[in-house]
C-alpha cells in the first residue's frame, strides 16, 4: 500500500463508527460497612507493623546483652588465698637405667658371646672372649724385652759393684803409699839429724810423702765421681726398666680384658655386633643394664633451665603413686626448646620398675610463706595483666599484676585481695568488657 493511500484510509477512518469498549461490563459497588469499621483494618495493619518493628528492636537489644553475659556452668570460678606458695615445674619423662655401661673393644680381633640379650648376669661373670692375635703378639714381644732389660739390670748393677770396688781399692793403695812414705821420711828424718843422708835425699822422702798424699785424695775424689756416675747410670737404667714394665703391665692389662666380664648385677640389655664378627679397636661389643639403679630422664622448657640445680628436691609419679626424688644432673644442651634432667630415688627404688616407662617429675624451685595466690587456669599466666573478678552475679575486670606460676598456683602481686573470686577460664570471646553478667 502507497503512503497516499494510507492518509487517505486515516481520514476516512475518523468518520467510521468508534471500537466497543468494556464500560458496560463494569458494575459500581458501593460499601454498606460503617465508617469505624473500613478503618479499624488499617489500624490493625499498622499496628502489626509496629509490634513487628518493637519485636526487632526487643530482640537485637537481647542479643546485644548476650555477648555481655556468662553462663554460669560455662566458667570456673576459684578464690584468692594466702598462704605458702611452692614454685615448682613438672616434666614428662621415662625410667632409664643408671647404669648401663657398654663394654668395647680393646683390640682388634674378633668377638665370640658367652650370652644372649635378656640373660640376667653377676658382676665378674664372663661374657664374651675377644680373640686379638695381634695384642698378644705385642704383649709377649714387649715382655720379652723387659726379660732382657731385667737381665740386663742386673748385669749392670754387677758391673758398677766391681768397679766402684776397683775405684776403693785405688783410694786404699794411695792410703798405703801415704803411709809408706811417712814412715820413709820419719827413717829419713833420723838420718838427716845424724848426717848419715844427703839434705837431697831427705828433701826427696818429704815430697814423696806430699806425692803420696796428693794421689790419695786424687784417688778418693776419683772413686767418689765414679761411684755417682755409675749410680746415675744404674738409675737411668732402672728407669728404662720400670718404663718397660709399665709397658708390659698395660699390655697384660688389655689381654686380660679380651675376656670380657660384667661390671654390674644386672641384665644384657644387647649384643652390637655379629658372632665371630671381625671388629676395629674400640667397637663396641654389647651393654648391661643395671637393674637395682634407676633414674628418670625428663625434660623441661628451656626457660626453666637456669633454675633448675643439682640436688634440687623433687617428686617423681610412677603409675599414680608419688615419690620422694633428688635432682641429680641437668643437661646444658638445648634440643627443640626443651632441655633433659635425670632425677633419682631419695630413698628405696619403688620394685618393678622396667625400661622406658613413663613417668613424671615435679622439681620444687622455691618455697615462701604468707603469699598471696590463688588456683592457675590454662589461660592465666604472669603475663595476664587484667582479669575478671565475680562479685555477686557480676564479673568486673580488674587490672592485676601477677607474679611467679607454679604448676598449679600463681603468685598476685597487686590488684586482687584475699578472698577474692576470680574467673580463671578462656575469657577472650569477652572483648575485653568492662562487666559482664553472670546468668545460670
Amino acid at each position: 500500500m502507497k503512503i497516499a493511500e494510507l492518509r487517505n484510509f486515516h481520514a476516512g477512518s475518523q468518520n467510521a463508527t468508534a471500537m466497543r469498549g468494556t464500560d458496560a461490563q463494569d458494575v459500581a459497588v458501593n460499601d454498606a460497612r460503617p465508617h469505624w469499621q473500613r478503618f479499624l483494618r488499617r489500624y490493625l495493619a499498622a499496628g502489626a507493623a509496629v509490634v513487628f518493628v518493637l519485636l526487632l528492636v526487643w530482640l537485637a537489644n537481647a542479643w546485644s546483652d548476650s555477648r555481655n553475659q556468662l553462663f554460669a556452668e560455662r566458667i570456673k570460678v576459684v578464690q584468692v588465698t594466702r598462704g605458702t606458695f611452692v614454685r615448682d615445674v613438672a616434666g614428662q619423662g621415662t625410667v632409664i637405667a643408671a647404669i648401663s655401661p657398654t663394654m668395647f673393644a680393646v683390640a682388634p680381633g674378633s668377638i665370640a658371646y658367652h650370652v644372649r640379650p635378656g640373660d640376667a648376669v653377676k658382676k665378674g661373670q664372663k661374657l664374651a672372649t675377644l680373640d686379638s692375635p695381634a695384642l698378644r703378639n705385642d704383649y709377649d714381644k714387649e715382655r720379652a724385652t723387659f726379660d732382657g732389660m731385667t737381665a740386663s739390670l742386673a748385669r749392670q748393677e754387677i758391673e758398677i759393684r766391681r768397679q766402684i770396688l776397683a775405684s776403693k781399692q785405688k783410694a786404699d793403695l794411695a792410703d798405703v803409699t801415704i803411709h809408706a812414705a811417712e814412715r820413709e821420711l820419719k827413717r829419713s828424718e833420723d838420718a838427716w839429724q845424724k848426717k848419715v843422708i844427703s839434705e837431697r835425699d831427705y828433701q826427696r822422702a818429704v815430697d814423696d810423702v806430699s806425692t803420696a798424699k796428693l794421689n790419695f785424695e786424687q784417688a778418693r775424689d776419683n772413686a767418689t765421681l765414679e761411684r755417682d756416675s755409675l749410680a746415675l747410670d744404674l738409675r737411668t737404667q732402672r728407669l728404662q726398666h720400670d718404663r718397660q714394665a709399665f709397658v708390659v703391665e698395660n699390655l697384660k692389662r688389655r689381654v686380660d680384658e679380651l675376656t670380657v666380664t660384667s661390671p654390674v648385677d644386672g641384665m644384657v640389655a644387647n649384643l652390637a655386633q655379629a658372632e665371630k664378627a671381625s671388629l676395629p679397636e674400640s667397637a663396641p661389643l654389647l651393654t648391661v643394664v643395671d637393674l637395682s639403679a634407676f633414674e628418670i630422664e625428663f625434660q623441661v622448657a628451656e626457660t626453666y633451665a637456669r633454675e633448675i640445680k643439682p640436688g634440687m628436691n623433687a617428686e617423681i609419679t610412677l603409675d599414680g603413686k608419688r615419690h620422694a626424688g633428688i635432682v641429680t644432673s641437668i643437661s646444658p644442651e638445648v634440643r627443640q626448646s626443651q632441655v633433659t634432667g635425670r632425677v633419682k630415688f631419695a630413698g628405696a627404688q619403688p620394685p618393678g620398675l622396667r625400661q622406658n616407662q613413663r613417668a613424671s617429675a615435679r622439681i620444687v624451685l622455691d618455697e615462701r610463706a604468707d603469699v598471696l595466690k590463688f588456683e592457675r587456669g590454662s589461660f592465666v599466666d604472669e603475663a595476664t595483666t587484667a582479669m575478671y573478678v565475680v562479685r555477686n552475679d557480676r564479673a568486673i575486670r580488674t587490672p592485676v599484676q601477677l607474679g611467679s606460676a607454679s604448676v598449679s598456683e600463681i603468685e598476685v602481686i597487686r590488684g586482687l585481695n584475699a578472698g577474692d573470686r576470680v574467673i580463671v577460664s578462656d575469657m577472650r570471646d569477652s572483648g575485653d568488657a568492662p562487666e559482664l553478667a553472670i546468668v545460670d
